[in-house]
């Protein structure tokens, strides 16, 4: 995903209820011109994952952080260049698929005090709304479904650019990132700290790097 940065990702909360999605101010509904890359764009997508990162990081004992990714996803991915309104997108992730890189860790994390991945094996992300912020910013908003519990959330999502790979490939680079309170989804485990403060935060942030390979042949 290197070849595409171009500049940082900003990060949003969550909406603070669950319930229908926010309206957009009409102001940034219409967004401003599309790029005519944008809208080139416009077509059935799939994220590579062996090029793409599905992952999180949260804080731990108040002092570090930790940061691990899922494996084991399927998705889909609609991006409309003309219309960004008429985009969607759905990620279907096997949560007993998360590495942290520390084994008993994320044997803690599928049991039954995080996801419970035997009873809840997926987490599922599907958009409900997207929004052209102005130049290549969006703002999608969706429904994130966590042992069972579905909520509302934001991902701001940003584009990062197009090629052609060396193997005839049509590729292009979004980062969506968003915050949230993992209690919202029924994820309450903690411990306290003798100094005070817990073990592992509530806040967690959710982040897609994505690199995505069109589906669909160019007409």
């Amino acid at each position: 995903m290197g070849i595409f940065s171009r500049r940082p990702t900003a990060t949003l909360e969550p909406l603070p209820e669950a319930g229908p999605a926010t309206p957009f101010p009409a102001a940034a509904a219409a967004g401003t011109a599309l790029d005519p890359a944008l809208r080139a764009l416009t077509g059935e997508w799939t994220i590579d994952r062996p090029h793409s990162r599905v992952g999180f990081s949260v804080r731990h004992a108040m002092v570090t952080t930790v940061r691990g990714a899922f494996a084991d996803y399927d998705s889909t991915l609609y991006f409309d260049g003309a219309r960004p309104a008429a985009s969607r997108a759905e990620i279907v992730i096997r949560v007993a698929s998360v590495d942290t890189g520390v084994e008993q860790r994320d044997a803690h994390l599928i049991g039954k005090d995080f996801f419970d991945a035997q009873r809840h094996p997926e987490m599922v992300f599907r958009s409900t709304s997207t929004v052209h912020e102005g130049g290549e910013s969006f703002r999608m908003a969706g429904d994130l479904t966590i042992r069972g519990v579905t909520r509302p959330v934001e991902l701001q999502l940003d584009y990062l650019g197009s090629v052609l790979d060396p193997f005839g490939f049509e590729r292009a680079g979004f980062d969506g990132t968003t915050t949230i309170d993992r209690t919202d989804w029924g994820l309450v485990y903690n411990q306290r700290l003798e100094a005070g403060g817990t073990m592992v935060s509530e806040k967690v942030r959710l982040q897609f790097d994505i690199s995505a390979i069109r589906a669909t042949p160019l007409s």
